[in-house]
This record gives C-alpha cells, structure tokens and sequence, in this order.
C-alpha cells in the first residue's frame, strides 16, 4: 500500500509505541492523527516534533473512555481529511500489579474503560470511514497477558482485568475483520514483553528487582525484551505488505508464551 497521502490514526501517541509509529508513517508520506489524553510533557513534545514533519497531522487531546469524544474525534476527521486509510487501535492501561496491587471496583472499570471499550467504540465509528475511503488497515495492538494471564514471572505485570480485556480483544479482532472484509483488513499484533510496553521504560518495570527482570527475561526464548523499532517494522508488514492477511494474529513475544525451558534429550529406547 503507498502511503502518500494516506490518512492514518493512532492512538495512544503521546510517547512510546503509539507515537512510534505515527512519526514512522508521517515521514512515510501519511497524513496522521495521534491521539492523547494524559502526559502532558510528553504530548507537548510529540506536537513540537510533529509540526516538523511534512504533512497534513493533528494532534487530539480526548478521553477514550468517552463515547460521545470518540464521536467528535470522527467528526473532526471526517471534516478535516475527509477519510481515513490506516487505524493503529493502540489504547490501553495495562493496571500492573506491582504499580497498583490488587483491583479496587475503580480499577477494574478503568481497565475495562480504557483496554476493551474504547477499542470497541473507535472501531465502531472507524470502520464505515475505512469502508467509505476505498478500504485500508488496522492493526490492533494487543498483549499475550489474554493468553497467560496472571501467571508465571509475568504475574507481576499483568493483572486479571488486564488479561481478560486482552482476551477479550481477540475476539473483538476477528468480528472486525468480519465486518470490515473484504476491503477493510483487520489484524491483532499480540506483544510480549517489550520497551515502553510491559518492560523498560514502564513504571513496573522499574518496580521489579533485578532477580525478578532476569526471571523475565529468562522465560522468553529469544532471552531479551523486544524493543519499538522492532515493533514498528511488524505494524508496517501488516499495513502495507500483509495484503492476504486478516483476522489474523501475529504474536511478537520473542517467544515468552512458549517458556524458556530447553528442549530435554530423548531417553534411550529399547532395541
């Protein structure tokens, strides 16, 4: 897919991934939309750098828990751009257990607020836009925590309204490629442990002690975090080349969900 003039949102693009990969597809020769709601330091930042690349981008401050916002946020798409290409559906909260011990009644809500819902309401209003401006890509970034949940040296990282929302955004992912096909491809990038994302550069993260990082790490077959640059050439893969592909899940986890444990030698047989 050439992506000159394209128009692509993202969400969640004050720092880390999501602004990542909105600052690849500008220069790139999209038009994009970055989204953000907190870290105002960072969002400050990412528009100063924004406004020097070439190109017809917006930055929005909105709460996606918001369905009513997420309303105007098409609105003001439809008006500036007119449609809409690319959606990277990013937005999550990720409550660790390490940063917030265990769910309060509050805490469960926002998690589901922030992780499910909000995924759901931006494809309910993107989707008709995609299907309008001739068909496009989304990518739903997800997490393995909906296949492992609170278990293992990860328990300390992922909390169960994490891990059943995640869960649940599986299925969420295969109903939209559904709904979108056959112009529209929708596929899940499920991330393991990774920069910005689960591992450094998280407040969790800096919570653990180093035997509890080497556990972590340890347990993932590639035996290190992913990092963003990584990430951001997946995203691209499946925007532009994975044009066969929908519906589809691609786990990224350097192997986590499969364990760090070696393959044993076959015992001897008998002749």
């Amino acid at each position: 897919m050439e992506l000159r003039d394209k128009t692509a949102l993202i969400l969640g693009g004050a720092k880390g991934i999501g602004k990542a990969i909105g600052f690849a597809l500008a220069r790139a020769g999209a038009n994009v939309i970055l989204t953000w709601y907190d870290w105002p330091e960072e969002a400050a930042t990412m528009q100063e750098q924004l406004a020097r690349i070439p190109g017809n981008h917006l930055a929005v401050q909105i709460d996606l828990r918001e369905p009513e916002e997420i309303d105007r946020l098409f609105t003001t798409i439809r008006g500036r751009y007119g449609n809409l290409h690319l959606l990277i559906n990013n937005i999550e909260r990720g409550g660790m257990p390490v940063v917030h011990g265990e769910y309060t009644p509050v805490q469960w809500e926002l998690e589901m607020a922030t992780t499910l819902k909000a995924k759901r309401w931006v494809m309910r209003h993107g989707l008709p836009l995609l299907k309008e401006s001739g068909g496009g890509a989304v990518v739903v970034l997800s997490s393995i925590a909906g296949l492992i949940g609170r278990s293992g040296p990860a328990g300390l990282i992922f909390n169960d309204g994490y891990s059943a929302a995640n869960r649940a955004v599986s299925s969420f992912t295969e109903t939209w490629a559904r709904e979108g096909a056959p112009t529209v491809r929708v596929n899940e990038l499920m991330l393991g442990i990774c920069e910005s994302r689960h591992g450094e550069g998280t407040r969790g993260w800096g919570l653990l002690t180093e035997k509890q990082k080497k556990a972590l790490r340890d347990h993932i077959l590639l035996g290190r975090t992913g990092n963003v640059g990584e990430i951001v050439k997946t995203v691209f893969f499946l925007l532009t080349d994975a044009t066969y592909m929908t519906g589809s899940v691609i786990r990224m986890d350097g192997g986590y969900v499969l364990g760090g444990e070696s393959v044993p030698p076959m015992p001897e047989g008998v002749e």
